[in-house]
């Protein structure tokens, strides 16, 4: 067993980062909300978006084939004192269209959509208004590597937790790493990406309360520590174990809640 420990560690830690990864994912703020409905004994599939770049308007499409199909769609400026503007759906071929106005980074839209056969009750596809927020395109040369430095600082970190746990050597050592990609994808990376998004590159304390930022710095701080109390090389896991602790759980909380957002009542004023 003591043969193969590493490798069922390695093992088990990319499990956990991957699985962790795919829940963050789908658990955000940002994740299209997908689902199906039945009309006219047809199954019609959405998936409605709640991320857009500006610059465009964002075009939602709904496949109904079926042309006795039709829908509404109804949309007002989160944090506004709009009213709500609604409309139909716009046919285009097989597809039902609905355009959301395009709106500054960080500016959010609320929207509805509807669906009918023509003959039944319309059918609203989710009890609950969407919120679509709009943020600039980040450059591919920047989020890449943004992303793959998160990503490894987080199979690091699993990994150094692992290690602490088997009681294992060389906890320094994997403290610097965790604490070096964590600081590149997190504190250098991470700003910029924020920058060309939202217009900023910090939002979190003590400037605002963007989760993702002050998330980020809690888990660095954690790892920081971790670094402290192994410099003389003489392994204290519990230190290690309680950073890789730290930042499973921050990481668990979904990207982009309490995010960069727009004021519309601010502006009107």
């Amino acid at each position: 067993m003591k043969k193969y420990q590493n490798t069922i560690l390695w093992l088990l830690a990319i499990f956990i980062t991957l699985s962790s990864a795919i829940y963050q994912r789908k658990t955000g703020p940002t994740y299209p909300i997908n689902g199906d409905i039945i009309l006219n004994n047809v199954t019609i599939n959405y998936s409605l978006p709640r991320s857009h770049d500006t610059g465009i308007d964002a075009e939602i499409r709904i496949p109904a084939p079926d042309p006795q199909i039709g829908g509404e769609f109804s949309y007002r400026r989160f944090r506004s004192h709009d009213e709500w503007t609604k409309l139909p759906l716009q046919r285009i071929g097989n597809d039902l269209l609905a355009s959301i106005p395009n709106q500054p980074a960080a500016g959010k839209v609320m929207y509805r959509i509807s669906l009918s056969d023509g003959q039944s009750e319309a059918v609203q596809l989710t009890s609950e208004p969407i919120i679509i927020r709009f943020k600039g395109s980040v450059p591919a040369f920047i989020l890449v590597p943004h992303i793959f430095f998160m990503f490894f600082a987080m199979l690091l970190s699993n990994r150094s937790g692992l290690q602490a746990l088997a009681r294992g050597g060389n906890l320094y050592k994997y403290a610097l790493w965790t604490s070096g990609l964590l600081l590149v994808g997190g504190l250098i990376l991470g700003p910029i990406v924020q920058k060309y998004a939202f217009s900023s590159y910090w939002t979190g304390w003590p400037f605002g309360h963007d989760l993702t930022d002050n998330k980020t710095i809690v888990a660095f701080i954690a790892w920081a520590l971790a670094i402290w109390k192994n410099k003389d090389r003489i392994n204290r896991p519990g230190w290690v174990l309680a950073a890789s602790i730290t930042l499973f759980l921050v990481y668990m909380i979904p990207h982009s809640v309490l995010g960069s957002e727009l004021d519309y009542t601010a502006l009107e004023q």
